[in-house]
């Protein structure tokens, strides 16, 4: 028993490989899916005391999640620069988020409800883990960490009452054009691949339909954008409803 303990931790885990959409992988995806049921269906039972808790609780999972993985990274010797520096989308978004959960900021908001939560939805769809399937620590950190962005961005739409405005998706391009030519030349100077723009992932992903390098970086543009608005869609609608009704 003492040894299968540690067996989660190992480098060279022999527990058994990630299977994309394989039977651990599904329930992953269905737990988060529900818990963002249950946040929406009793958005109406939270007071002042219990969101601020809310709050504090997501941001410490967020953070213990994205600081263990800096640890274990380094524990196991795998840390380097060229991979493990905050900037994927989803370090961002997390180190980035007492912006949303703490100070509340609707302009971040804007940013987080459509790249942040995009990222994180196409890394739970296709997890770049490995060797690393459940229950190994990396699987459970992966899924709750992604799972937990997502969790905080509904919470903060369903219970606090933040809502996207299509008018914000202009500047949320600008930013993440902007902050995607900073990874480039970070990738360009340490020979990283932040953001993939220097090549795809080594394993299966949605970027492989894309075409080859640099055509799939012009492809993840366009669907970005219409992840964006198709996300944007329901929240316009409900706004012209009012408006009319």
């Amino acid at each position: 028993m003492k040894s299968m303990n540690w067996e989660i931790f190992a480098r060279d885990y022999h527990g058994g490989a990630f299977v994309l959409f394989g039977r651990d992988h599904l329930i992953a995806l269905a737990l988060i899916t529900l818990i963002c049921l249950l946040i929406y269906w009793f958005r109406g039972r939270w007071n002042a005391k219990s969101m601020r808790a809310t709050r504090w609780g997501l941001l410490a999972l967020i953070y213990l999640c994205e600081g263990s993985w800096q640890i274990w990274m380094w524990t196991i010797g795998a840390w380097s620069i060229q991979g493990m520096l905050p900037l994927w989308l989803c370090s961002v978004t997390s180190w980035s988020m007492p912006l949303l959960l703490l100070l509340r900021s609707d302009k971040y908001y804007q940013w987080a409800y459509s790249m942040g939560s995009i990222g994180a939805l196409m890394a739970l769809l296709t997890p770049d883990l490995m060797q690393y399937g459940f229950p190994h620590f990396r699987f459970i950190e992966f899924f709750t960490l992604h799972g937990a962005l997502i969790v905080a961005i509904v919470y903060m739409t369903a219970v606090e009452g933040f809502r996207p405005r299509i008018k914000s998706l202009p500047w949320v391009i600008l930013v993440t054009n902007l902050y995607w030519l900073f990874c480039a030349w970070v990738n360009s100077r340490i020979g990283s691949n932040y953001l993939y723009t220097q090549g795809k992932l080594p394993t299966a992903s949605l970027l492989d339909y894309l075409g080859p390098h640099p055509w799939y970086l012009f492809w993840m543009e366009v669907i970005g954008i219409v992840l964006c608005l198709l996300m944007y869609l329901p929240f316009e609608w409900m706004r012209k409803r009012s408006s009319l009704g």
